[in-house]
């Protein structure tokens, strides 16, 4: 029954509809939205996902509405109510007294002929023709579909807003998509000490190194300058072909060129350098192409940037 209701809501989707989105998007405040009971649950996700997605938005329940918190409402904000039926007592009773404030008020709600959609400067029609509980009375389908209009109703204010993926990572700076769009290498090589031989080095120094600073690698360098890398897989094939190490060094096994990013590259540079090479360690360097350390494939998993 949930996924029916769902899925007529496309032919809801109308100029009043539009209207409703028109009102909040050309609001100079911030939007409201309340509700009662289950409806209040659905009208806290809509805020969040408001919010999280550039329409700045409160939540106001609308039993405490009438014993002070009114006065969260601001002279320019829009109002949204839920309610399936339209006619709790709650709303009949705040309606009114959002309507003396002279506030915008949008109605979500199935009645179409309910107190607060005749009431109401915009509707959204949130049609549930029964609840999918047997003795329809729980809020099943009704709260599915105010949450699924909800999102509707979020989504186009999000493209009238021409919202990006980079303005919604500024909301987001802790999630991974905020560590996608901001970590950089600079933070990466950070974590580590770097390792670092000259071509010069004895092969066992060399061993010890890549041991020490566990990245399985080392930049092989002359004066600040990356000349060469030796990976640890390096080390296998050497030994595989060399029984005696006496008079080996670092410039003997090293791979001359390596790839490397500079510090101020997206974290997510570095992981597609790694992928279309084949690798997990990168070099990095800075503006002055100075080496500066390491990024691992391993910092990347941690940071949930893969």
């Amino acid at each position: 029954m949930e996924l029916e209701a769902v899925a007529n809501l496309h032919t809801l989707i109308d100029q009043d509809f539009a209207k409703a989105v028109s009102c909040i998007y050309n609001a100079k405040g911030r939007v409201i939205i309340s509700g009662v009971g289950k409806s209040a649950i659905i009208a806290q996700k809509i805020v969040a996902t408001l919010n999280s997605t550039g329409t700045p938005s409160v939540f106001m329940h609308a039993a405490d509405a009438i014993h002070g918190d009114l006065g969260t409402i601001q002279k320019d904000d829009v109002v949204i109510c839920l309610s399936n039926s339209g006619n709790t007592a709650e709303i009949k009773v705040l309606i009114p007294l959002i309507k003396n404030q002279e506030n915008t008020v949008i109605a979500m709600t199935s009645n179409k002929d309910s107190f607060l959609a005749k009431q109401a400067d915009a509707l959204i029609l949130a049609y549930a023709e029964k609840e999918a509980c047997p003795h329809n009375l729980a809020p099943t389908t009704s709260t599915t579909v105010q949450l699924v209009m909800g999102d509707a109703l979020a989504l186009a204010l999000l493209d009238l807003r021409g919202f990006s993926k980079e303005d919604f990572a500024k909301y987001h700076p802790g999630g991974a998509l905020g560590k996608r769009m901001y970590l950089r290498v600079n933070e990466l090589v950070a974590l580590h000490d770097k390792p670092e031989v000259t071509p010069d080095t004895p092969i066992k120094k060399v061993i010890v190194e890549i041991s020490h600073k566990r990245l399985g690698v080392t930049a092989v360098t002359e004066g600040s300058k990356i000349v060469g890398i030796i990976t640890d897989g390096d080390i296998r094939r050497m030994l595989e072909t060399n029984e005696v190490l006496t008079g080996l060094t670092a410039a003997s096994i090293m791979s001359k060129n390596p790839k490397r990013i500079t510090t101020d590259a997206l974290a997510t540079e570095a992981l597609e350098l790694l992928e279309s090479n084949s690798i997990t360690q990168l070099l990095a360097v800075d503006s002055a192409n100075n080496y500066a350390g390491v990024v691992h494939l391993h910092d990347l998993i941690k940071e949930g940037i893969l």
